[in-house]
């Protein structure tokens, strides 16, 4: 039994098989989720379990981040969610897009990780660092 850190196994291996400038998007409960990426993870239970911060702060525990991207929409439908979001990437470059350029970019991430998060547009693309 794996002693700490992220015990779900296939998040385990969609973070170790991630390099640089992979990507990997963590999503609300709504968003359309690609079918042809290698990894898809739900953690969406019901209504906010898991809440998309829980979800995003167990990513990135492990996952080295260079960027991160978000929606536009997210400025003026869910500022207090923007918020938190960018207090986790201090000093990390965010680009935002419109939401439907964000849907279209999520086709080339390595996976995506869905949280029960029911907050408009709770999503971002978590683009990979180096760790040295």
């Amino acid at each position: 039994m794996k002693k700490e850190g992220l015990l779900h196994p296939e998040l385990n291996k969609l973070i170790a098989s991630s390099g640089h400038t992979d990507e990997i998007v963590v999503t609300d409960a709504g968003l359309p989720i690609p079918p042809d990426l290698p990894y898809h993870i739900d953690f969406a239970l019901k209504e906010g379990q898991l809440a998309f911060l829980d979800v995003l702060d167990g990513v990135t525990e492990s996952f080295s981040v260079e960027k991160i991207i978000l929606a536009e929409e997210i400025k003026q439908a869910s500022p207090e969610m923007e918020k938190q979001i960018l207090e986790r990437f201090p000093g990390v470059e965010t680009t935002y897009i419109p939401h439907d350029s964000f849907k279209k970019r999520t086709q080339s991430a390595m996976g995506t990780v869905r949280s029960g998060e029911f907050t408009p547009y709770a999503n971002v693309i978590l683009c990979g660092g180096v760790v040295y």
